[in-house]
């Protein structure tokens, strides 16, 4: 199938030179073609000029862009959208002033999202999480990680990685796969951290490993939950099976997870709430990227990652959504990029790099995702009539999207 897109007002994000990363100097621009047209060949971006320049239109379907924006969709690097029914009433109880740790200590948090997600089968775990995933791609998001973590079992986590691999199949969307069955510590298992860190290495990634149902592993590195020497193990066991790690870490303290992940090579760092120059500098002798994550920060009331501290000492930066039942009950990148800008301090450019190309490399995809490039995956946004791209972060309230093509496919 060949689509023609005609008189784009701004197509941003051209890089014909095809950039994995964007470090905070790169970060500072974004190339736009002004006038431009595109065209999409089957999944791919075939070519794209000035409308000086544009192709005969004769047996392709031809979009009309004529004061409209055009950009690569929007690549969430770090979500938990596989999940099973909802936390509302934490969401009350943090209104009448219990924190998240008060709130996990009495069984809520993670473990009331396990009790569920055991509870649910895996049909119904599929049907409720493609309906997420569909409003996702409605809003934009065009390559989506998810992490499993709401199991805590040998069978639940299985059954969220499977869900994620059907919903992998079944979508044309890019999807990575995250084992996170170091997100809590069971119930059973709250003195005995050891006999549940076998359970992960010894019963879970061999039976993940065998049905090759995770790119990457993960872990909660933080006080109260997993130690840095207890990741780190985690890691490591991880990384005999082929799984890169991206970890949470520095959300609520900063215990030197981030030097630990640097050490074993991590893809990326993700929450960094809370950071230290040594953070900072570790991150500088590495290829690890940070990763922020703005609506947990909305949603429970906790600082903003010092996104402007990051890009001064010239590292790049990536933003992503954490959508979750408990603590980001939102997949929306849209608004995550606004956060960028209104509570971050990021500039425009800035935060739409770091949730395109930035975000692809987060999750391994920049050769083929995150920007405008001949041969890149035809995964678009096409905006209702703007006046410029920085309305985007601007109307944060507003449903900017006019449509949204995905491997070449106009679906809305």
């Amino acid at each position: 199938m060949s689509v023609l897109i005609t008189n784009i007002k701004q197509l941003l994000q051209v890089r014909p030179d095809n950039p994995k990363i964007l470090d905070a100097a790169a970060m500072r621009e974004l190339p736009i073609l002004e006038n431009a047209w595109l065209l999409i060949e089957d999944d791919v971006i075939a070519g794209f000029g000035t409308m000086e320049s544009c192709p005969d239109s004769s047996g392709r379907q031809v979009i009309d862009a004529s004061g409209k924006i055009v950009l690569p969709s929007w690549c969430d690097s770090h979500t938990h959208l596989v999940y099973a029914g909802n936390r509302v009433q934490e969401f009350s109880d943090r209104i009448h002033g219990m924190t998240y740790e008060e709130i996990a200590n009495r069984g809520g948090g993670i473990l009331n999202s396990a009790k569920r997600l055991n509870d649910t089968s895996e049909n119904q775990l599929y049907e409720e999480s493609k309906i997420r995933l569909e409003e996702v791609i409605r809003q934009g998001t065009g390559a989506i990680e998810i992490k499993s973590g709401y199991g805590l079992t040998v069978d639940g986590e299985l059954k969220m990685l499977r869900v994620i691999k059907r919903l992998r199949e079944n979508y044309g969307i890019a999807i990575k796969a995250t084992f996170l069955g170091a997100h809590a510590f069971p119930t059973e298992f709250k003195t005995d951290h050891e006999g549940y860190i076998n359970r992960i290495i010894n019963e879970m990634l061999p039976s993940i490993a065998a049905e090759n149902l995770a790119d990457y592993i993960d872990a909660f590195c933080e006080t109260g939950y997993f130690s840095v020497s207890e990741t780190e193990k985690i890691i490591e066991a991880g990384m005999r099976f082929g799984l890169r790690a991206k970890i949470h870490v520095n959300q609520f303290t900063a215990i030197d997870g981030i030097e630990m992940a640097v050490k074993q090579n991590a893809l990326s760092v993700d929450h960094l709430e809370i950071l230290e120059p040594k953070d900072t500098e570790a991150l500088k002798k590495s290829e690890t990227i940070a990763v922020a994550l703005p609506l947990c920060s909305l949603f429970i009331s906790i600082p903003y990652t010092p996104a402007r501290e990051l890009l001064d000492a010239g590292l790049p930066l990536a933003i992503a959504t954490d959508y979750n039942p408990g603590t980001a009950p939102s997949g929306n990148m849209n608004l995550a990029v606004a956060l960028g800008c209104i509570k971050m301090k990021l500039t425009p450019e800035e935060a739409i790099n770091a949730a395109t190309l930035n975000g692809a490399y987060a999750m391994e995809l920049s050769e083929t995702h995150g920007s405008i490039g001949i041969g890149k995956k035809a995964n678009l946004i096409l905006t209702r009539p703007l006046s410029d791209y920085a309305e985007i972060p601007y109307s944060f309230g507003s449903n900017l999207i006019e449509s949204v093509i995905l491997s070449g496919k106009v679906i809305q």
